[in-house]
C-alpha cells in the first residue's frame, strides 16, 4: 500500500513558478514509477509527467517540455514538479499518482494510487 499526498498549490501569476511535492508512505517507493497528472474543470484528467523508479528515465506531455521538471528523492520519499513559466491554461487540480508497473505509462487507468489532489490557478 501507498498513501500520497500532495502539497505546493496555490495562486501564481503568468510567468511565475511554483514547487509541488508528493509525500509517500510505503516501504517499497523507491520501485515505484511516480506520476503527475491534472485535471481542468470540465477536462478529462491529463498526463503531466512521470519519473521511473531508478530516476533515470521521464516523461512529459508536449505542453510543459522545457517548462516542467519531475525529480524524486527517495530517501524522502518525495517526487517533486517544478513548474516555471507558468500559463493560465496550466490552472487545474494536479494529483500525484503511483504504480510498480515498471514503465512510464500516460493513461491514468494503470496507477493504482492516487493522492487527494492540489490546486494550481495562474491569473493572466
Amino acid at each position: 500500500q501507498v498513501q500520497l499526498v500532495e502539497s505546493g498549490g496555490g495562486l501564481v501569476q503568468a510567468g511565475g513558478s511554483l514547487r509541488l511535492s508528493c509525500a509517500a508512505s510505503g516501504r517499497t517507493f523507491s520501485s515505484y514509477t511516480m506520476t503527475w497528472f491534472r485535471q481542468a474543470p470540465g477536462k478529462e484528467r491529463e498526463f503531466v509527467a512521470a519519473i521511473l523508479w531508478s530516476g533515470g528515465s521521464t516523461r512529459y506531455v508536449d505542453s510543459v517540455k522545457g517548462r516542467f521538471t519531475i525529480s524524486r528523492d527517495d530517501s524522502k520519499k518525495t517526487v517533486y514538479l517544478q513548474m516555471n513559466s507558468l500559463k493560465p491554461e496550466d490552472t487545474a487540480v494536479y494529483y500525484c499518482a503511483a504504480d510498480d508497473h515498471g514503465g512510464l505509462s500516460t493513461a491514468s487507468w494503470s496507477y493504482d494510487y492516487w493522492g487527494q489532489g492540489t490546486q494550481v490557478t495562474v491569473s493572466s
